[in-house]
């Protein structure tokens, strides 16, 4: 059974989505790692009794050495993928040529990198936006796309829009961790 990490910040909503429909079924989450030592999402991984890790950034002097502490607690898990899950952290090298991992991302990458997607998307000229889920690299949200979900803005105000996109993102989050899952086995 393939083995993830899933790597969260806050609600831990996306998690628990994973958890609820592909732990113990089509993989197994054998670790949570979050940057946040306040983080709701410990909750999800105490209700399974999902090994968790807890980093705090501010115990080191900068993103490198916090990078280096995430890849030293994943890698005793030997992970076949690592999940970012809302994981609010920009990752440096040190992760991302050590850890295959893929990002949610809530635009339609290329369009809309970095903070504030959902708004930019909302609100340029496109008839629709959506959701990414790519590989991640050095480039911030600039690795191999896995799959994207697109959803109409018709007649959508800027919260109801926003509520589509948070439920797409997991539906595209699970698709893309099966797509990959599948691939590894060579199906």
């Amino acid at each position: 059974m393939n083995k993830i990490a899933i790597l969260f910040s806050g609600k831990g909503s996306n998690f628990a989505y994973i958890v609820k429909h592909l732990h113990q079924k089509e993989l197994e989450v054998v670790v949570a790692l979050t940057n946040n030592p306040n983080a709701e999402g410990i909750g999800v991984a105490k209700e399974h009794a999902i090994p968790l890790e807890i980093i705090d950034p501010k115990c080191y002097q900068n993103r490198e050495d916090f990078d280096k502490v995430v890849v030293e607690k994943l890698a005793p898990y030997k992970v076949d993928l690592t999940v970012l899950a809302g994981f609010m952290r920009i990752l440096t090298p040190v992760f991302t040529e050590n850890v295959k991992s893929v990002n949610l991302h809530p635009s339609l990458l290329p369009r809309h990198k970095g903070l504030h997607a959902i708004e930019k998307s909302f609100e340029d000229a496109f008839e629709s936006g959506g959701v990414t889920v790519h590989y991640v690299t050095s480039e911030l949200d600039g690795g191999e796309i896995v799959l994207q979900k697109e959803l109409s803005k018709e007649g959508l105000d800027f919260e109801a829009y926003d509520r589509q996109i948070r439920i797409v993102e997991k539906e595209a989050l699970v698709e893309a961790i099966l797509k990959i899952v599948s691939e590894n086995k060579g199906g």
